[in-house]
């Protein structure tokens, strides 16, 4: 199976993959090499949206579709404003991180593109199986895997997920101030465990409408959809709109340790524990790591890119226990968190760089 030849392989053209292969594409340190890049999709669709908060301009700061200074935070019983200086909120659209990214890797001609579907082998983990045949290495060659596999084992670790629906409205007439994101709106039903909406206003007359819970379990579609169209009719108070567009997403919550990175075959993203485990956020922590990887690659340095301080994991950890045994509710939490803190320090402390 090709890639004998290949230097860097990467498994996946996700966020991590297409995030670290723009950074060996600037630094202009990589011409000599060979790279592929497999992905059973040609990502062409708006599968996804990115939510994050930045200090600076980012790496991917051109593409960045809208930002908000101002947030809101909705207990249920309170609206707390959310003044986030000297952070910005900012959203990135998949399609035109895929578009961006496609468009600048698609001109290399030290870069192939595969589309075909990944598997590993069951007595070796480290065995690729690029629709079912072997994709044999190269000595030396470094494979990064985005491809995540839910941990085989749960014993002794807490697993939830963080499922959510999304909505792209439009109304005849101007209905959202688009100056203000609603973070977390907690005034929905809390029955099926920890749930909110967040509200990301586009224009005057279009916003995004998202439904997520943090449970064990996903919903029907049309569970989703029926929350969502009550919070537009009953907290919007909108009857007139339009539904422009549609997402839903899966992000695993859990303090399951990632797979061991060895014999040149790291795990990125998700797959690598990217993931903040009591948020769900991933945008932020697979910028930064990609930032370390091309820093270790260029020096020569071996590669050491999942390490995460134990205090934060344990921080993590606390929280997944605490909603997984129903000890308290999230809206409790996250309520109680954002009345007594400042909102710029909760953010940081969710970066975990307190």
């Amino acid at each position: 199976m090709k890639g004998t030849e290949y230097d860097y392989i990467f498994l996946g053209a996700g966020c991590a993959s297409l995030s670290i292969l723009m950074r060996m594409i600037q630094s202009k340190k990589f011409f000599s090499k060979k790279i592929l890049l497999i992905d059973k999709s040609q990502k062409k669709s708006n599968d996804r949206t990115w939510c994050f908060w930045e200090k600076e301009a980012g790496f991917f700061e051109e593409i960045v579709y809208k930002e908000w200074e101002q947030l809101l935070f909705k207990t249920g019983e309170e609206d707390i404003q959310l003044s986030i200086a000297p952070y910005t909120y900012k959203m990135v659209r998949g399609i035109d991180f895929y578009q961006h990214c496609f468009s600048k890797i698609q001109s290399q001609n030290y870069i192939d593109i595969i589309h075909a579907t990944v598997s590993f082998g069951k007595q070796q983990p480290a065995k690729i199986l690029i629709d079912n045949i072997e994709l044999l290495r190269k000595k030396g060659a470094i494979v990064f895997n985005s491809i995540y596999s839910p941990p085989p084992s749960r014993e002794g670790k807490f697993y939830l997920l963080q499922h959510f629906k999304g909505w792209i409205i439009e109304t005849p007439k101007e209905s959202f101030d688009e100056k203000t994101a609603v973070l977390m709106d907690f005034g929905v039903s809390q029955s099926r465990g920890t749930s909110f909406v967040y509200v990301m206003p586009l224009s005057p007359t279009r916003a995004l409408i998202e439904y997520t819970l943090f449970t064990e379990e996903i919903l029907l579609q049309d569970e989703y959809d029926k929350e969502i169209e009550n919070y537009i009719q009953s907290f919007l108070c909108l009857q007139e709109y339009e539904i422009i567009d549609k997402e839903f997403g899966v992000i695993p919550m859990t303090n399951a340790i990632s797979p061991r990175d060895e014999n040149g075959f790291y795990h990125i993203g998700t797959a690598g524990g990217q993931t903040k485990p009591s948020t769900g956020y991933t945008f932020r922590f697979i910028q930064k790591q990609a930032n370390l990887i091309l820093a270790q690659l260029v020096s020569g340095k071996h590669l050491n890119i999942n390490k995460v301080q134990s205090r934060f994991s344990f921080y993590d950890s606390t929280l997944l226990h605490i909603l997984s045994r129903h000890l308290l509710d999230g809206k409790t939490i996250f309520s109680t968190l954002f009345q007594k803190n400042r909102a710029s320090k909760i953010l940081k402390f969710l970066d975990n760089e307190t």
